[in-house]
């Protein structure tokens, strides 16, 4: 499925991000910058000992920032590490959305034409996916819809079916209001 927001395309996929020959991908990264399991993992398992190197120059970050590094063996050229929130710790919803929105302003820092999220914080972290994808799309297409940015193309990458069709189905919905 995709959306076009003035000229820009939102692009949702089910897939390994990993795969993905895109300029950069985000990582559901923790605060210290430690590449352990999930999305994570895979990045460290196929990007290589490069990017955890330079994830421990960089980190510890804070819930809601978000970090870059080089892509390593990965196609993305990039890995932006967005951390995060547990859910539970309080103040979810605003660090999501401010995760999502470091993440799209690293990149276009870093003159990104094309960058692709995974569904932040719902793995191991415990964020409902509804929440996780009312908030992430809201923030994208807000950003898309009001600055100007080198950002090109964004992909939502999801891992099974049944998230894409949730993703799929929020986007569809036009739910640009708060999220419950």
């Amino acid at each position: 499925m995709e959306k076009i927001i003035k000229g820009k395309k939102l692009e949702l996929v089910r897939g390994d991000i990993t795969e993905l020959a895109v300029d950069a991908i985000v990582n559901a990264a923790n605060t210290r910058l430690q590449l352990g399991g999930g999305v994570a993992g895979a990045i460290r398992t196929k990007g290589g000992a490069s990017i955890q190197k330079e994830c421990d120059r960089i980190g510890p970050i804070r819930v809601g920032e978000a970090a870059v590094t080089g892509g390593g063996r990965l196609k993305a050229s990039y890995v932006i590490h967005a951390a995060g929130p547990v859910f539970g710790e309080g103040g979810e919803d605003e660090k999501l959305g401010g995760a999502t929105l470091a993440s799209l302003e690293r990149a276009a820092e870093k003159g990104i034409a094309s960058i692709a999220f995974p569904a932040i914080s719902t793995g191991i972290f415990g964020f409902p996916k509804d929440r996780c994808a009312q908030i992430m799309l809201k923030t994208v297409l807000e950003y898309l819809s009001s600055r100007t940015t080198s950002i090109e193309t964004v992909i939502f990458c999801l891992w099974s079916d049944a998230d894409l069709a949730l993703f799929e189905k929020t986007l569809s919905e036009g739910f640009l209001g708060e999220p419950e």
